[in-house]
This record gives structure tokens, sequence and C-alpha cells, in this order.
């Protein structure tokens, strides 16, 4: 194996040195695997190149989802925005993002239309779904209630 000279700043390096002994290998063993996951990250990255200031990120549930890259915020909430009848200046302006950002969520989202579509469906339906669970758990309190003062 090739080794390379390398300069860590000093606080990543005494960060990366102490990761690398939690976890008992040597410094060279974690930077290498480091490395070599970033590279097998980047290889099987899903993002379409035609947009690239869109990229995926995994949410909470496990599923990659469409965000404008270098924030959290996902194509399906902008194109929720617009559908409701704001305008791209007006997202751009609420989200603080460049208007090509919001240009680029909506031209992501005409090729990407039926996934995007299906997870704001799946989206409603929870909604939907949790508001019915609160009104039987208002309907359940109230009669509890009206019990509990006789």
């Amino acid at each position: 194996m090739t080794r390379y000279p390398l300069n860590l700043p000093v606080d990543l390096k005494q960060e990366a040195e102490a990761l690398a002994k939690k976890q008992g290998i040597s410094l060279n063993q974690f930077i290498m695997w480091s490395v070599s996951e970033k590279v097998a990250s980047m290889r099987s990255q899903l993002d379409d190149l035609r947009f690239p200031l869109i990229t995926y990120r995994r949410g909470g549930s496990g599923d990659l989802r469409p965000v404008i890259r270098g924030t959290g915020i996902h194509v399906k909430t902008i194109v929720s925005w617009i559908k409701f009848g704001e305008s791209p200046k007006t997202v751009a302006e609420e989200y603080g993002l460049d208007i090509k950002q919001v240009q680029e969520a909506q031209a992501f989202y005409q090729a990407h239309k039926a996934e995007i579509d299906a997870d704001l469906r799946e989206e409603e339906e929870l909604e939907e779904q949790h508001k019915k669970e609160m009104k039987k758990s208002k309907g359940r309190k109230n009669v509890k209630a009206k019990t509990a003062s006789r």
C-alpha cells in the first residue's frame, strides 16, 4: 500500500485520532476507512445529474427524499407552495432561497412528477388518518369528562 503525506488541521486530526482509538484502529486505518466509505457513498449517489441543485437525503423512515442541495428543504415543500398559488419569487423569499433553486425544484418535479405526487398523496393520507384519530380521541375524552362529572 502506498503512503501519502496528509496534513490535517489540528482539531480534525485530534478528533480522528480519538475516534480511531475508540474503534481500536490506527489513524491511517481510520482515514483509509473514511475515504473508502466516502468514495462508495459518492459512487452510489442517486442524484439526477440534470439537476445539480437537487440531491437526495435519507429521511427519518430511511426513505430517500429529494431536497434542495445545501438545505433541508424538500422539493415537495416547494411544489406544495406553488400548487397553492404562491409565486416562485415568494417561495424563494419565504425559505431564503435563490430563485434558481426554486425553479430547479419545479423542473425536478416535472421530471419526477410520479415520484413526488405519490409522496404528496401519502403525506395527505397520513394527515387525514391523524385527523380521524384526533377526532376519536377527543370523542373519548368528552365521554370520560361527562361520565366523571356525574
